[in-house]
């Protein structure tokens, strides 16, 4: 961050791209988080009811907002880190003129490197009881998800699922500290949607993707634990491995939806 006095008469505020694509990504998960919990009282589109909301989570909002901001202190070091390591504030100028065909080939990179880090590492972390048990049985604490606990996890789960594998995607695409900010705001924003335990008409991320709030929901549940693991773009990886749910949304009487497995698999 510096002051620019060109002019000698004091100047605007730069603020670098590594900075904000530190920061940005954070900001955006309470904003857009926020979003839902105003629009949490809208029954008729949730995918579980307010009631079940508080009654079967096994850990109170307060554990998951700390839970959420350590997670999120680990990921702005790791990536100060990253980007003073990698030293691309220089030569972000001229990475920022890449043509938009570069620029779409990076961001698709890092898509497919993000999810396929996370789809292994999640998966092995269910397969694995001892890591289960002590680390990623945290986040299954959310029984029914919300959007603000999308990223409550064990902090050691948040360093090796997040924070590293969002560092492989930008290591592995090549992209510059601008396109980064876009990227994991972007991939923030997703995943908190795929929390957010509602399933709203015109919401392009349901139309786009076929992993989205209910297909995610799914997993959070007793008898999807051992599907549905991609996350959190595609599900590529569910579809060629055998792990894959597919599930019906069904209008509930009482109001709402629910995401409903529609084979044998709940049966397993």
């Amino acid at each position: 961050m510096s002051i620019d006095n060109d002019d000698g008469r004091g100047g605007g505020l730069h603020v670098s791209d590594e900075i904000l694509g530190t920061i940005a990504p954070i900001v955006v998960y309470w904003l857009y988080s926020g979003l839902y919990c105003l629009l949490g009282g809208m029954e008729k589109y949730r995918l579980h009811t307010k009631k079940d909301e508080d009654e079967k989570n096994l850990v109170s909002k307060k554990e998951v907002v700390k839970g959420v901001l350590l997670q999120q202190v680990v990921q702005g070091v790791v990536a100060t880190i990253l980007f003073a390591v990698t030293g691309n504030d220089g030569d972000s100028d001229g990475n920022q003129q890449a043509g938009f065909l570069v620029l779409a080939r990076q961001l698709f990179v890092a898509m497919m490197v993000l999810d396929t880090w996370q789809y292994f590492m999640h998966r092995y972390m269910h397969q694995n009881k001892f890591l289960y048990k002590h680390i990623h049985s945290q986040h299954h604490r959310l029984i029914v998800p919300y959007a603000f606990g999308a990223l409550y996890n064990h902090p050691l789960e948040g360093l090796i699922l997040d924070t590293i594998g969002g560092a492989l995607a930008f290591l592995f695409s090549g992209m510059s500290p601008r396109a980064s900010i876009f990227f994991f705001s972007f991939a923030t924003i997703k995943t908190v949607d795929d929390h957010c335990g509602l399933w709203l008409p015109g919401n392009l991320f349901h139309i786009v993707f076929k992993n989205n709030s209910a297909y995610h929901d799914i997993h959070h549940q007793l008898y999807g634990s051992k599907y549905n693991f991609s996350q959190p773009f595609f599900v590529t990886w569910d579809r060629i491995l055998g792990t894959y749910m597919p599930y019906a949304l069904v209008r509930k009487p009482e109001g709402g939806y629910e995401a409903r497995p529609d084979n044998d698999c709940k049966d397993d």
